[in-house]
């Protein structure tokens, strides 16, 4: 499995568990009433949306479509906030075929069927997203979360009958986020025209986890160069606020590659 793969498989209060069912279905309208011309108080309503946690463990189906090829494998993705998030991937069969670790600054990859790992800086990430991805915009897009840079005093903020778009730019990254009328991001784009990179995200299927809502099918498109990647997250299990482990060693027989 190639390096690009692992890192494209990333891209995938109270204690809540849940499995698939009880979709919350998305009304007509706004569920909070908007404030017309408000920017900052609009703003404000969407961040209230978000879903608060100190541990967060996702498991499920994913699809992943790349240069014609399908597979389909399980993932469990663990992430304590603001510190770490740690991904396991298995094949159907049950076997465990990567592994990654991704902290602040640091990227850990693993793969278990060629023997192989990689240790890098956060900044490998960039060479596969926007150089302007941080951890904490990951992390948001991983969790359905707002993202603080596309909801900040800078961007354009239109409301259509209670759904928002919010709009701007970061630098050469162009980016645009739709709301739902749950108030959730329903869909999220990134486009970095000058290094012919871009990133789509459809999310869908919230279920009520405790008092916040979560997207348990998320939809990935990216784009680099020529290469384009397809991904399909469907979660089964959600759990907040859970005691976690996120083990991850190098064995010393794993090769390490540059």
């Amino acid at each position: 499995m190639r390096n690009s793969v692992f890192i494209l498989l990333l891209l995938s209060n109270a204690i809540a568990c849940k499995t698939k069912k009880s979709i919350v279905k998305t009304p007509d309208v706004a569920v909070t009433p908007v404030v017309n011309n408000k920017k900052a108080e609009n703003l404000l309503l969407l961040k209230k949306k978000d879903m608060p946690f100190n541990t967060l463990a996702l498991k499920g189906k994913v699809s992943l479509e790349m240069n014609g090829n399908v597979n389909n494998v399980s993932m469990t993705i663990r992430i304590q906030k603001d510190q770490k998030i740690w991904a396991s991937v298995t094949a159907i069969a049950g076997i465990e075929v990567a592994r990654a670790l991704i902290t602040p600054d640091s990227v850990f990859l693993r793969n278990n069927l060629q023997a192989v790992g990689v240790k890098k800086p956060f900044s490998y990430l960039n060479s596969f997203t926007s150089k302007h991805v941080t951890f904490k915009m990951l992390q948001a897009i991983l969790s359905g979360n707002t993202i603080a840079e596309f909801t900040n005093d800078q961007v354009t903020l239109d409301a259509d009958a209670g759904i928002f778009t919010a709009q701007g730019t970061q630098g050469e990254l162009a980016f645009r986020v739709l709301f739902n009328t749950l108030l959730k991001t329903s869909e999220l784009n990134m486009n970095e025209a000058g290094a012919g990179k871009s990133l789509k995200v459809i999310y869908s299927g919230y279920q009520q986890v405790g008092d916040a809502l979560f997207p348990s099918v998320v939809k990935i498109n990216s784009m680099s160069g020529t290469k384009k990647t397809n991904l399909a997250f469907d979660f089964s299990k959600i759990e907040r606020n859970v005691q976690l482990d996120f083990p991850f060693t190098l064995p010393k027989r794993f090769e390490i590659i540059n």
